[in-house]
């Protein structure tokens, strides 16, 4: 693992400091707790069972198709240029952290754009994580339940990028620094409106806004928000494979899915549009 990034790790258990065994292929903190270092390439600090598994290797491996195809670069995009801002005035090797990491894509784009930061990409989802180790040469990967206290250092953090994943305000606080920068990406009320009743999938929050600035502003004061919006022309197969990506992928019967999908007519017009919240440390 990075030393970097290593540097900025802190045992889950106890607290302390991480360092890399030299004996065994995992990481240990001075009170021995031992934590494995997966051939995959990521380690894992979950202590416990995790009440959830996240994202399932067929919900990846769409997601990582359907980002390969480059039909979300506008939040990559988006998240590089916030994130080239965030930095601005740190010192060398500013830490960004993806909390809910998924194939490890945006963290990937962030740290292509910041040629002096380093990147930990955070998941519950095992095969979410085999991607995200992958992401980067710069970016290393950990299982961890983000619900949970983040196995990190305090104020360790310059960027920490949240993207359609469960947001832990209090954590969050705790590992930025003071003059660092949480970015977060959720769905505005047209994404995908084109296949919402089309397609019977779940619909966007009408509060959606409210309701995330609400749960962080105990934390956090929102500096900036901007809706990004485009228009994809999609085949078939290139919708199914959006809907097998995404939480609808946990409510939609395949064999209606698959009977609704052949009555829409080529190419799927579909609007993509998200907003990107940037926030500072109260």
């Amino acid at each position: 693992m990075d030393p970097r990034v290593l540097d900025r790790l802190r045992c889950p258990v106890c607290g302390e400091p991480l360092e890399q065994a030299t004996e065994i292929r995992a990481l240990r903190c001075p009170r021995r707790h031992s934590f494995d270092l997966a051939r995959q390439g990521y380690v894992n600090l979950l202590t416990g069972r995790a009440p959830h598994v996240g994202d399932t290797a067929e919900m990846v491996a769409a997601r990582a198709e359907f980002q390969a195809a480059g039909h979300y670069d506008l939040v990559s995009d988006a998240l590089a240029d916030a994130a080239t801002r965030a930095v601005s005035g740190f010192g060398a090797y500013p830490l960004v952290v993806d909390a809910g990491a998924g194939t490890g894509r945006y963290l990937g784009a962030v740290l292509a754009a910041l040629p002096d930061a380093v990147g930990l990409a955070l998941d519950v989802s095992k095969p979410a994580l085999r991607r995200a180790a992958r992401a980067h040469p710069r970016a290393a990967a950990a299982l961890a339940d983000t619900w949970r206290r983040l196995p990190l250092a305090d104020a360790s953090t310059a960027v920490l990028l949240n993207v359609f994943a469960p947001r832990n305000g209090a954590e969050f606080h705790r590992v930025l620094d003071p003059a660092g920068t949480l970015l977060v990406v959720t769905p505005d009320l047209d994404h995908l409106a084109e296949l919402v009743d089309a397609l019977d999938l779940l619909r966007v929050d009408p509060d959606k806004a409210e309701r995330v600035t609400g749960s962080l502003g105990g934390h956090f004061t929102l500096i900036s928000s901007a809706v990004h919006r485009t228009e994809l022309a999609l085949t078939r197969p290139e919708v199914a494979t959006l809907v097998g990506m995404g939480p609808s992928a946990w409510h939609t019967d395949p064999g209606a899915l698959a009977a609704r999908l052949a009555a829409l007519p080529e190419p799927v017009r579909v609007t993509v549009s998200v907003r990107v919240d940037a926030y500072r440390p109260r």
